[in-house]
């Protein structure tokens, strides 16, 4: 009996940075409906061969590698990683390449925001346009202005000579009130107070998720009715292009035909 058998070519310069295969999406496990979630999945995983000895160490790394990232089949930001196990006994290895292909199943804690979801962030930027929050100090919201109700709300710029002194050291955790006298602040049209409040935290919904390189930020809205088809956003019309006068052009063109025959 033959025991020859046909040797897949493989570079093994290419097999790193191939991204592990996510083969199970994974169940949500019991944390109910809110933002942390935890997830279950499976993985296939190339072991690099410095890790022979220990190949959950190389596993570990790898999954080290995935946090703060955003993950599409996760839909979620991944936060932290645990109860790590290998679904067989063995690996595979191909042809020459000497990294081993495992089958890995692990549990995932995500931040995974949804829409129609109610959270609040602090306040760290307003401006005309927007409001820019940070929520659990880490992730970017932002409320354009037509998710503000500006019939309740005005925006209030800073005074031109609010400036911070040039012995001042600014400090990440500064009151919001501090902030909002050096950039401005949306303030109400008839109490006058300041939205969010002396601590700077404002409670929004979730419009809209968007990922980039790999870092998810939130759309909000405190409107009262954030779905409405009247706060969708309106492109301004394209001003149309300034046509040429033909009829100008061929009269200059005969006056200063004119004024060579005069010469």
């Amino acid at each position: 009996m033959s025991t020859s058998k046909k040797r897949k070519t493989a570079d093994p310069a290419l097999q790193p940075k191939k991204k592990p295969k996510l083969v199970d999406k994974g169940k949500q496990k019991a944390l109910g409906d809110g933002e942390f979630q935890v997830v279950q999945a499976a993985l296939v995983v190339s072991v690099p061969p410095m890790f022979a000895s220990s190949p959950s160490t190389g596993v570990r790394e790898l999954l080290d590698s995935m946090i703060m990232r955003y993950i599409p089949a996760l839909r979620g930001v991944v936060l932290a990683h645990s109860n790590l196990s290998f679904l067989k006994p063995t690996a595979a290895i191909t042809a020459d390449c000497p990294f081993l292909v495992c089958n890995i199943q692990f549990d995932a804690t995500v931040w995974s925001p949804r829409v129609r979801m109610r959270l609040a962030g602090k306040i760290n930027l307003c401006s005309p346009d927007h409001i820019s929050l940070l929520l659990h100090k880490t992730f970017n919201v932002s409320i354009p202005r037509h998710h503000i109700p500006t019939d309740e709300w005005e925006f209030e710029p800073a005074p031109a000579e609010a400036e911070l002194p040039e012995d001042t050291d600014e400090d990440d955790d500064a009151p919001a009130k501090e902030a909002g006298e050096r950039t401005g602040a949306w303030v109400h049209k008839l109490t006058g107070t300041t939205l969010g409040g002396e601590n700077g935290y404002l409670e929004f919904v979730v419009i809209g998720l968007t990922v980039a390189n790999e870092m998810l930020s939130v759309v909000g809205s405190i409107q009262h009715d954030p779905f409405s088809p009247e706060h969708v956003a309106v492109q301004p019309k394209p001003k149309p292009k300034a046509e040429a006068n033909p009829t100008a052009a061929v009269g200059e063109t005969e006056d200063e035909s004119d004024d060579s025959e005069n010469e």
